[in-house]
């Protein structure tokens, strides 16, 4: 197979502990506790496979026993991890996160191995397997924001990324700031929620229509706000600002519900929807993940 999209970020093991309960600081509580390939890039290559696409993986994962067990669940499910860095002395990422019935109470994300690798993951990219300096990779990219600030802004200015269609999420809030050096890159499109976009435009908009229109006005080009249940929102620059509202579902899960909600806005657009079509597309997909009405 011959990849027709990147996703360039983490690749993990997802450990999950859920309760039906709502929970709160030091909350005991029965649950299930799953072990699943996770990680934004994963998880964004996942639902683009589950909508026809073929994602290629950039990312460090461990040659331990954890990482020979991740790449052989990503070739099961026809990701293409041929590109992918195999470190020797680095362990395979996790992320280990608690959901209760009021949503996520808390989450740690041990990406360590992804941010020591830096631009090793790139490699690919300039040495004419996907690209070179000179004939840079055309098509898109869905890049995350557990990659160091550092190496994002070496992407920002990169010419292998030039003639990308970039496609751009934080990993979370915490990590959002990380992505100031793409903000204003004219191929960028962020996909965002709304603490995150505060954090980027440096404001305090209450609702996601008012957050993507002060992200446009620091300079972004395309952006996407989400909002949990309420409206989201898409902005271009020159072009103003839409909205969206998601279906009202019964949430059972949220983690990975952004990185499905990019995903798939990013196929609709490629496919020629309208934007608001675009996004109304991407919202039921979230809540239908959200619902746990499809497989993680």
């Amino acid at each position: 197979m011959t990849a027709d999209i990147l996703c360039i970020g983490s690749v993990l093991w997802d450990i999950i502990g859920r309760s039906p309960t709502a929970m709160r600081l030091g909350s005991d509580v029965p649950g299930r506790i799953t072990r699943l390939p996770g990680g934004v890039a994963m998880n964004i290559a996942m639902t683009l496979r589950r909508f026809g696409m073929t994602p290629a993986l950039l990312t460090a994962i461990g040659r331990d026993a954890e990482g020979d067990e991740l790449v052989a669940a990503c070739d099961r499910m026809d990701l293409l991890t041929a590109h992918v860095y195999r470190s020797d002395d680095l362990p395979t990422d996790r992320y280990m996160a608690i959901e209760g019935a009021n949503g996520l109470t808390a989450a740690i994300a041990d990406a360590h191995s992804l941010e020591a690798a830096g631009d090793k993951i790139l490699r690919p990219l300039a040495d004419g397997r996907l690209g070179t300096t000179a004939a840079p990779w055309t098509g898109p990219i869905a890049l995350d924001g557990n990659l160091t600030e550092s190496l994002l802004a070496e992407i920002a200015a990169s010419p292998l990324f030039r003639a990308a269609d970039l496609r751009v999420a934080p990993a979370s809030p915490g990590k959002a700031g990380r992505l100031l050096p793409l903000l204003k890159h004219p191929n960028a499109t962020l996909y965002v929620n709304l603490e995150e976009a505060n954090i980027l435009s440096r404001t305090d908009s209450t609702t996601a229509p008012e957050a993507a229109s002060a992200l446009l006005a620091r300079g972004a080009h395309h952006v996407l706000v989400t909002d949990g249940g309420q409206p989201a929102a898409e902005g271009r620059r020159g072009e103003g600002v839409i909205e969206g509202h998601p279906p009202p579902v019964l949430v059972t899960r949220v983690t990975g519900a952004g990185d499905t909600f990019m995903a798939a806005h990013l196929v609709a657009e490629r496919a020629g929807s309208s934007r608001q079509a675009a996004l109304d597309h991407a919202l039921r997909a979230a809540a239908t993940y959200v619902s746990g009405d499809i497989g993680s």
